[in-house]
């Protein structure tokens, strides 16, 4: 059996043309200027939600990492001021980081 390749004329029934959705955000640094984020990554832990954001005109710059919370029908990125909080989701996304890239420990 010959594994699928999928392609604009596979005829699988799949969007292949489809764009990628782009989630921006305007994120203030400590400094008060402003940068165009974009959201590359989401994870759980601890029955909460984060997100990591890279800047979208340097994105070899280390990324950021915010909680989500909802307030009603909204969802807002808040930053994570507990040091204990931080510790915790930096190294989950560490590791997240070091699989994706193929990396062993």
């Amino acid at each position: 059996m010959s594994e699928h390749q999928h392609g604009p004329d596979c005829g699988c029934g799949h969007d292949h043309e489809h764009e990628h959705e782009e989630h921006v955000f305007i994120i203030a640094d400590d400094q008060g200027e402003e940068r165009e984020m974009v959201m590359v990554y989401t994870f759980e832990s601890e029955e909460n939600m984060y997100a990591v954001l890279l800047d979208r005109q340097d994105p070899e710059r280390d990324g950021v990492i915010f909680r989500f919370e909802e307030e009603g029908d909204e969802t807002f990125l808040v930053g994570i001021e507990d040091d204990a909080e931080w510790e915790r989701v930096a190294a989950i996304y560490e590791e997240i980081a070091r699989t994706e890239n193929g990396e062993e420990e």
